[in-house]
């Protein structure tokens, strides 16, 4: 029997099986895929379980995902860390290069310049984050983006390059 003390919290992550999706990756365009994942028809990535972050919104060389970051994601003083916020604009800007790529093609990011622009706190959520495909590339293509608090304040930007490749090369 483990004893905690009353200001001990703990949490739980729970996500699905990828494996479903991942079968489907090499048939379908990626903006299909993602939307299916938004649909619920395909498990979620599961990073999304860690961050609590969902899409909201897939569209050609666009994804909009939501967070709500509890006292989990805090850093050290009690705000927001901003490694989630770097991985939410990672997960946004690759996902938006994915929604322009044929079915068997996937990405990886090649580099992202990330600007904290101010702290989030714990009553900045939802943080809502935006990516954007700037140029589409057969080998590299390249995006930006943005994350925004509940009061539609920017918190941070991103830029950021990714590798174009075949899925299984």
């Amino acid at each position: 029997m483990t004893t905690t003390s009353p200001t001990t919290r703990e949490t739980t992550v729970r996500w699905a099986d990828p494996q479903p999706a991942l079968a489907q990756l090499p048939k379908l365009p990626g903006i299909e895929y993602l939307r299916r994942m938004m649909a619920g028809e395909l498990p979620g990535a599961p990073i999304a379980s860690h961050v609590n972050m969902r899409p909201i919104a897939v569209d050609e060389g666009t994804v909009t995902f939501e967070s709500h970051p509890d006292e989990s994601h805090f850093n050290p003083l009690g705000m927001v860390h901003g490694g989630l916020v770097c991985t939410l604009l990672d997960s946004a800007l690759g996902c938006a290069a994915h929604t322009l790529l044929p079915a068997g093609v996937g990405y990886t990011s090649i580099e992202l310049k990330v600007n904290y622009l101010r702290p989030v706190h714990p009553s900045s959520a939802p943080l809502t984050a935006v990516g954007r495909v700037v140029k589409a590339g057969r080998r590299v293509s390249f995006a930006e983006g943005e994350v925004t608090d509940a009061a539609g304040k920017t918190v941070a930007t991103a830029s950021g390059s990714l590798l174009i490749f075949p899925v299984g090369e």
